[in-house]
């Protein structure tokens, strides 16, 4: 076998990496007079010769060596009290180099948070920095206050403490205000393309579920059935006896964002901006005064939804243990109800509803909501308003989940388990007019994030359910995976299939037709359009009254 060419940057590696290990015993050599002397020298110096080093490595010419990163953020002791009522509600923004942030959830009333967060980066350079401030959530406030930071270097490898320094309201000399564990695991980069897609988030998949007060008052509707309770929703049912017996759902007043691994290796940089035909979006994205209104409204807006709370709703998803190019040991794939269900209960059956959502150019992030969702009355976009008014996503469209075969030949009596699930995406935004060539690029996007590409784990054969006539409704037994299907937002397909899906909702699940459209669901419920321009974050009355905005939605 003819042996591999030298690689020319080989040298100019090791010698960066002889580098760092006489960086790293310089390192310990001033901690130990730092320690002996009393003194906050260890960690001035630490920080000053991490950010040089990685100057320097590029001033000379070099490439660091890349490595994939596997941190495991432990949790923090002795924080000090920052709440009057309490003690502290911590959670930490953790940067590498200001290419990659990881938020971590917020830890309620307490000093010795325990998070036990992992985050994987792939293509790091082995010079890279991690910056980690940790702050405390002051809900109600447009600001958190900072508790401290530190820095710490990718290398060498194991588990590390940290000292938190900071000052009181950001005045006099810095203190330690705590300890910080993490543990850091790296092994050589091995991606093909690790040059061209560096600092890249490689899981594990985290998801907030956010519900706000400030959505509006929570008033009964119509569209939760658990597996336990179904309720008499067969095709013969009344639908208002059906809506009668229905259980009070937060779904209409919630988000969802999900933090998707590889987003730039799909989509490259290619990227949807706002639709200047668009007569909503021109409103919106204008140079006029009201156009300025009218973004800052639903910057507020987004705002409330997405704020991150001690009581939102989180979690991760991990389709796959392996390091590297190795697939490794792999789950069950993620399931269309733990997709759909994130955050809440399991055990409520996959509702018929059309969502909206975007893949954000922010920070790769899927974000939805039910189309249908009370907090979208009065805003021109609901894209808009998921994009926090970004003149460009990723992608944007929407979704509904339906049975193989469709919602017509769907048999209520039947549990969501025992049923084979696709996920139809469509590039139906009005606000950013995606292009329907991106298409099978979100399809594939979406099938990696969540498993639908990974092996059957159990029998591979399909088995028809009873009464099937051997066709449509089929369960694939061992796993619960899900197809997606992409359709263009002007395919007759789509129309069908999105339609059966809302006409099940209103003649079998019993909704209500004024849930499938943004709406005020009771008297005396407040818009988040109204809440939005409330201080501290809005307008004046007199602002809010000249400020019409457009009831077309995109």
């Amino acid at each position: 076998m003819a042996s591999r060419p030298e690689d020319p940057l080989a040298n100019a590696s090791q010698t960066v990496k002889l580098g760092i290990d006489k960086m790293t015993r310089m390192f310990g050599s001033l901690n130990a007079v730092a320690q002996r002397r009393g003194s906050n020298i260890r960690s001035m110096a630490r920080d000053k010769n991490l950010t040089s080093l990685a100057q320097n490595t590029r001033e000379m010419g070099h490439e660091a060596p890349l490595l994939d990163l596997k941190i495991q953020f432990i949790g923090a002791s002795d924080l000090p009290k920052m709440d009057v009522v309490g003690t502290a509600d911590p959670y930490f923004v953790a940067k590498l180099d200001d290419k990659i942030t990881f938020v971590s959830n917020v830890i309620p009333n307490t000093l010795s948070p325990v998070w036990n967060e992992g985050w994987r980066v792939r293509n790091v350079p082995s010079s890279a920095v991690l910056h980690v401030e940790v702050k405390d959530k002051d809900e109600g406030s447009t600001t958190d206050d900072s508790v401290g930071t530190f820095k710490a270097p990718v290398h060498p490898d194991g588990a590390r403490e940290f000292a938190i320094e900071g000052s009181v309201l950001g005045i006099g000399r810095k203190r330690q205000r705590g300890t910080f564990w993490l543990k850091i695991e790296s092994s050589p980069a091995t991606m093909r393309q690790r040059f061209e897609f560096q600092y890249l988030f490689d899981g594990p998949i985290r998801f907030t579920r956010n519900f706000s007060p400030a959505l509006g008052l929570f008033t009964r509707s119509s569209t939760v059935k658990t597996v336990e309770d179904p309720g008499d929703s067969g095709p013969g049912a009344n639908p208002a006896a059906a809506a009668a017996a229905a259980v009070q759902d937060p779904r209409l007043y919630s988000t969802w964002k999900f933090h998707i691994k590889r987003v730039p290796l799909f989509f490259r940089d290619v990227h949807q901006p706002w639709n200047a035909k668009y007569a909503a979006a021109q409103k919106i994205f204008g140079n006029t005064p009201t156009s300025m209104a009218v973004r800052s409204t639903i910057q507020a807006a987004h705002s409330m939804l997405y704020a991150r709370l001690a009581n939102n709703g989180s979690g991760t998803f991990d389709t796959r243990n392996g390091v590297g190019d190795q697939p490794g040991l792999a789950d069950e794939p993620i399931s269309l109800k733990q997709l759909l269900h994130a955050g809440g209960a399991q055990n409520e059956r996959i509702k018929p509803a059309v969502y909206t959502y975007i893949i954000s150019s922010a920070d790769d992030t899927l974000r939805f909501s039910e189309t249908g969702a009370a907090f979208f009355v009065d805003f021109a976009s609901k894209h808009a308003l998921h994009s926090n008014c970004a003149t460009q996503v990723r992608y944007s469209g929407e979704f509904h989940p339906r049975p193989v075969g469709g919602w017509g030949r769907f048999k209520e009596e039947r549990s969501d388990e025992e049923v084979e699930w696709e996920l139809v995406v469509d590039n139906n935004s009005g606000t950013y007019a995606p292009d329907k060539m991106m298409l099978p690029t979100v399809k594939e996007c979406l099938e990696f994030n969540f498993g639908c590409d990974l092996p059957e784990v159990g029998m591979p054969v399909p088995v028809p359910n009873p009464g099937d006539g051997g066709t449509g409704n089929v369960k694939k037994s061992g796993t619960g995976r899900f197809r997606v299907v992409v359709y263009d937002r002007e395919d007759e397909r789509l129309v069908e299939s999105r339609e059966a899906c809302r006409e099940y909702a209103v003649k079998v699940r019993g909704v209500r037709k004024e849930e499938l459209q943004p709406s005020v669901q009771a008297e005396g419920e407040v818009p988040l359009s109204h809440a939005a321009n409330a201080p501290p974050f809005g307008h004046s009355q007199n602002q809010v009254q000249q400020i019409q905005l457009p009831i077309r939605l995109g």
